[in-house]
């Protein structure tokens, strides 16, 4: 959605304390960014690798470096805990999210997932596996009304699938993270020790736009809008990856969900990738049904930043010719900017799916229990 939150401007005075009402169904926000500052990082390596993180950092900048310069840094303006980043505060995340919207479960994907991991491979996999005990210690044991990624070192895949296996009987770690700009597709054979540790574990991919190479293929955006709405095209050429390399057909129970990437386009690429298999089954011998029914069989999608047409019943008719109503998730995608209001987003879904999308769904994909029906009435 294109408000970023829903909340009066903050004020000199505190707010009075505000307990919200309860919806009648369960609410799971997939997408919450929690950040990582460098005292949080340092004193989890060791000698080693500290002297490294101290001289030359990680191999892809964060906001305000980047460019294009994304808009506040890419977040919201009352986000900014003092003295500290977005993300990087544990109350203030209670405070405008799980408190403000009566948030069952969170799902955590740090921003230091969808970037780090492609230094030198030691290296980083100490990085990402710092960012894995920090939110252990510092967000999942303090709350328990959150889960989170497992964060790998992406393109050093035996020391990912380790660190995935070290996580793995730790519940509280509910998915394994990728971006989606690997310095290859991530259907190659390079990659799948990530995915046999994951399905091992009977842990889900979360892929998540991002990432050093998201723009290869097409050169490198010269605007923030350019940036902005890419997000469907590099994960169509993630889902086409996987699908056309044969990863379902080595691990056939292995569940990807796409984060932050749209929904609309995934008709359209279905009904492509169906028209060509017809003709081209020889080439992918591998893949023996239709494209769509691996798509619908394997894939999630999460809300934020869903298409918004001016008319909603376009946005109905292009979900009703996807058929994925029981794996779209619902997102907020907080601290972002463009943040969806878990108060405001379900208006935007057809009636009949806002239970499911809003709780159900996730809650059925990560193993979590439904709240009880018996409240105060839907919002």
């Amino acid at each position: 959605m294109t408000s970023t939150v829903d909340t009066p401007a903050a004020t000199d005075a505190a707010p009075a304390p505000r307990t919200p009402a309860r919806t009648a169904h369960t609410i799971v926000d997939s997408d919450i960014h929690p950040h990582a500052l460098a005292r949080d990082i340092a004193p989890r390596l060791s000698a080693e690798h500290r002297r490294r993180w101290e001289m030359f950092g990680s191999r892809v900048p964060g906001p305000p470096e980047i460019y294009p310069r994304v808009r506040n840094s890419g977040f919201r303006l009352d986000a900014w805990p003092e003295g500290g980043f977005p993300g990087s505060d544990l109350q203030l995340t209670r405070d405008q999210l799980l408190d403000e919207y009566g948030i069952d479960y969170g799902i955590l994907i740090p921003l230091q997932g969808h970037t780090w991991g492609v230094e030198q491979p030691h290296y980083a996999a100490a990085l990402t596996r710092a960012v894995n005990d920090w939110i252990a210690e510092e967000w999942l044991d303090p709350e328990p009304r959150l889960r989170s990624s497992i964060n790998i070192a992406t393109e050093s895949p035996d020391l990912a699938a380790a660190e995935i296996r070290r996580l793995a009987d730790d519940r509280r770690f509910a998915q394994v993270l990728l971006s989606t700009g690997g310095e290859s597709g991530y259907g190659t054979r390079r990659y799948w020790p990530i995915y046999a540790a994951a399905a091992e574990a009977g842990l889900p991919i979360a892929a998540h736009t991002g990432g050093l190479e998201q723009h290869r293929g097409a050169g490198w955006p010269s605007f923030y809008l350019e940036e902005h709405v890419w997000n469907g095209n590099t994960m169509a050429s993630l889902i086409t990856s996987m699908l056309c390399e044969g990863v379902f057909a080595e691990f056939a129970d292995l569940q990807v969900v796409c984060v932050e990437g749209g929904i609309a386009w995934a008709g359209p690429l279905m009904w492509a990738l169906d028209d060509a298999w017809a003709q081209l089954r020889e080439d992918v011998p591998h893949v023996r049904k239709p494209p769509s029914e691996y798509i619908r069989e394997h894939f999630w999608f999460t809300t934020q930043p869903i298409e918004e047409p001016d008319d909603p019943r376009e946005l109905a008719t292009a979900l009703e010719l996807i058929g994925m109503d029981e794996r779209i998730m619902f997102a907020s995608d907080y601290p972002h900017w463009d943040f969806d209001s878990p108060r405001q987003a379900p208006r935007l879904f057809p009636a009949a799916l806002r239970r499911q999308i809003m709780g159900s769904n996730a809650c059925r994909l990560y193993g979590l229990p439904e709240r009880p029906e018996a409240v105060e009435g839907e919002q």
